[in-house]
């Protein structure tokens, strides 16, 4: 039913769980799997004149967390490679990564999207937002939510 499925991953604990799962759920289906990384884009308010960070700063910090992406997107990958799922994988600097998301589903080709929720509620859902419920209400394609049980 489905042949490609996109998982974005932070490197959290949910999200990993996300990963696993997916991984077998695709050797099952037979799909294959690209993993998303989305990195924050560097504050840009501290860039230019006036600035409180240099230009050196950005660098360091775009270095950094896109090393940090990449670690997060080879454990994956070899969980995959391991399971006989093929892969592929992506870091994007965006500071919507629920935008990130529905645009690499589409121009990826895939039919899935699998990604973790925290699972927050109330206020705290309301204030902070979710990218979960932002790429169901955006997402032309599926999107199937990993959950577990986590005590609160």
């Amino acid at each position: 039913m489905f042949k490609h499925i996109l998982v974005p991953t932070d490197g959290s604990e949910l999200s990993q769980e996300a990963v696993i799962w997916t991984v077998s759920f695709a050797r099952e289906a037979g799909a294959r799997i690209t993993f998303l990384c989305a990195v924050p884009s560097f504050p840009t308010m501290y860039l230019g004149p006036g600035a409180i960070f240099s230009d050196e700063a950005a660098r360091l910090y775009h270095e950094n967390a896109e090393s940090a992406a990449r670690e997060i997107l080879a454990g994956a990958a070899v969980l995959a490679l391991e399971a006989g799922v093929e892969c592929s994988r992506q870091v994007i600097s965006s500071d919507r990564p629920y935008e990130v998301i529905v645009n690499a589903a589409a121009q990826n080709g895939c039919d899935l999207i699998c990604m973790a929720s925290h699972g927050r509620r109330g206020a705290s859902a309301l204030l902070l937002g979710s990218e979960t419920q932002k790429v169901l209400t955006h997402s032309y394609i599926p999107v199937l939510v990993h959950r577990t049980r986590v005590s609160r």
